[in-house]
């Protein structure tokens, strides 16, 4: 069973804190059950006449009310994967109670000790899962040999015991591999949505630097001008004033701290690009990729920025995209940290094309990753502390906002090359962040 083996041996990254899953959905599903469990219990006592120990049978649906109810209203909104674990955990003794009344494993309702370790597949961390499945397991080991009678209308039949052995086995493979396959899935799952969230915080990180750039920009424009008319009464101040009166002093520094901020507006007017100019001003193509990179530095290793001969058109003037600015920024470190002493990151362009090529001379890719580069959370530098293989999957999915296609491969003679390439006209029409 891979799915199973993959499981023991992979544990998905998880934000996950104290208190992550929702007791609601758990409550829910668990008044599903409950309703179910009554009404096959009286209909086929009350309808069929099958003889069922109906009051102990009763008592452990009651016990499972019970316990729902009090749930329902002392517990909070979210509880934890190991209350939740519990809380399920429950769930199957709950249900392995009602089959040992009601025949073990010879009851045809007996596949429904795999309902809790499902839900735990999808929600529950690894460990947890695996907890669960193994009382399940045992759960159907003792019902494969303890049990009352199965409830029948007449002489209950008499089941061989290779029969009950194959039941047994098929419950116990369903309920392994059940959990390892679909902890899978939802674990690939909870992945991409923490991925996303990472993404989704990166953006919002290289637009408000955007946001504040452009901001002190024009609070420097607006308070150029009521500046300037405090410089002139106060140049007025220091000259009518004679040098004995007591204010004279003020005055000279009224004018002084008047210059001094009228220095600093006229530096947040003029910052760069790099320091936080307008996100919506356009520069060309090969600024916009240095800008992209000039934060990221490593000593021993250069940075070479090419712009290749361009057979036709002018150099495009793009916007500058907090996208496109973070995602090319990303790969750019990616190189430097893999390099062993230079980068070369080219730039060229045609009529119809813009493109943009990262290269360093490292030992490239890893062969087993390099397919899926991409996904998140896979990095062939997972040992490293606190990497966690989010950078590549951060750039790409920033840089496919903008439109671009990203091809990853190993140069021939060593080294790791991303090609990211655009549609020109979608690039030059785009004047900021849809």
């Amino acid at each position: 069973m891979p799915g199973f083996a993959e499981l023991l041996t992979t544990a998905p990254p998880t934000t996950a804190g104290p208190a992550r899953v929702s007791l609601r959905i758990l409550v829910l599903i668990r008044w599903i059950a409950i309703v179910g469990q009554l009404v096959t219990l009286l209909l086929v006592h009350f309808v069929f006449h099958f003889e069922l120990p109906i009051l102990r049978a009763l008592a452990v649906v009651g016990a499972s009310v019970l316990f729902n109810i009090a749930n329902a209203l002392a517990r909070p909104a979210r509880i934890a994967d190991f209350d939740a674990a519990l809380y399920l955990g429950f769930d199957v003794l709950q249900l392995s109670a009602l089959l040992y009344l009601t025949g073990g494993l010879q009851n045809p309702f007996a596949i429904l000790i795999l309902a809790p370790v499902t839900v735990a597949a999808t929600i529950l961390s690894r460990r947890s899962v695996l907890g669960l499945s193994m009382l399940a397991v045992c759960m159907i080991s003792i019902l494969a040999v303890a049990h009352e009678e199965l409830p029948w209308s007449g002489q209950p039949p008499v089941f061989p015991f290779p029969y009950v052995l194959g039941v047994w086995a098929a419950l116990v493979v369903s309920t392994l591999f059940i959990a390892g396959y679909v902890w899978n899935i939802a674990g690939g799952a909870r992945r991409m949505g923490e991925a996303f969230s990472e993404t989704q915080l990166a953006l919002a990180r290289e637009q408000k630097v955007s946001a504040v750039g452009a901001l002190a920009a024009a609070a420097a424009h607006e308070l150029g001008s009521p500046l300037a008319t405090i410089a002139v009464i106060a140049k007025e101040l220091v000259r009518e004033l004679p040098p004995d009166s007591p204010h004279y002093e003020d005055a000279k520094l009224l004018l002084s701290q008047s210059e001094r901020c009228r220095t600093i507006l006229a530096e947040l007017a003029h910052r760069p690009e790099t320091d936080g100019g307008s996100p919506y001003a356009k520069l060309p193509i090969s600024a916009l990729v240095e800008a992209a990179g000039a934060p990221y530095r490593r000593e021993g290793v250069r940075v070479i920025y090419v712009t290749a001969q361009a057979t036709e058109g002018d150099e495009p003037m793009v916007a500058r995209s907090p996208e496109i600015l973070h995602g090319l920024g990303n790969l750019i470190q990616n190189a430097i940290q893999f390099a062993d002493s230079e980068v070369t990151v080219t730039v060229s362009w045609d009529a119809s094309t813009i493109g943009v090529d990262v290269a360093d001379d490292g030992t490239g890719f890893p062969p087993e990753v390099l397919a899926r580069l991409g996904e998140p959370y896979i990095s062939g530098r997972s040992d490293r502390s606190g990497h966690m293989g989010l950078g590549i999957f951060i750039a790409q999915t920033l840089l496919e906002r903008s439109g671009a296609r990203l091809s990853f491969s190993n140069l021939p003679e060593g080294g790791a090359h991303v090609a990211i390439q655009w549609r020109r006209g979608n690039l030059e029409a785009n004047q900021g962040v849809p």
